[in-house]
């Protein structure tokens, strides 16, 4: 089921998430709409907190021509990163339309928990470093524009306030 997606600025996007305690069918079942909103909005990766929920919780996939390679991640955590850093023009689902570029580490160690309750490790680079560290800051309440300067982030802030407005009066 699709699951409509925040816009910034709203205040649950800043929030720290909480760890999943207990993998439930409710949480297997979440992860899946969130995947099915994300496919659907298009994009490549989704957080709860985007979704309104505030638990540690992302999905993703970078694959963009052939077979999907969905990957869901309850409590992911950096475990270790590279020295070498790789910048990307990153968007966010939650700020439509705006996009920016990040310096961030060019590989990350990602520890996690599966929808089976498994715990995974996995060494990743490229688009997938980026997008799995991006979204593990929206668990830690950070948007990408929080690594951009001042004078672009509000005018960012206020791009994104003005869609929010208009969408809400649609």
């Amino acid at each position: 089921m699709l699951k409509p997606i925040l816009i910034h600025p709203d205040p649950r996007l800043k929030k720290t998430c909480a760890p999943v305690a207990d993998l439930t069918d409710e949480l297997r079942k979440l992860a899946a709409d969130m995947l099915e909103t994300m496919y659907d909005a298009p994009g490549i990766g989704l957080a709860a907190p985007q979704i309104g929920v505030l638990d540690r919780l992302i999905v993703m996939d970078c694959i963009k021509e052939g077979d999907p390679e969905p990957v869901i991640m309850f409590n992911p955590e950096i475990l270790a990163s590279s020295d070498d850093t790789s910048v990307y023009e990153e968007g966010c689902l939650s700020i439509p339309d705006q996009y920016a570029e990040v310096t961030r580490p060019a590989e990350v160690r990602v520890g996690w928990i599966d929808e089976n309750g498994n715990p995974q490790e996995k060494d990743f680079d490229g688009l997938w470093a980026t997008c799995v560290q991006h979204e593990i800051d929206h668990l830690n309440g950070k948007l990408f524009i929080d690594y951009l300067g001042p004078m672009k982030r509000q005018t960012m802030t206020r791009k994104s306030a003005k869609l929010k407005r208009e969408r809400a009066r649609a």
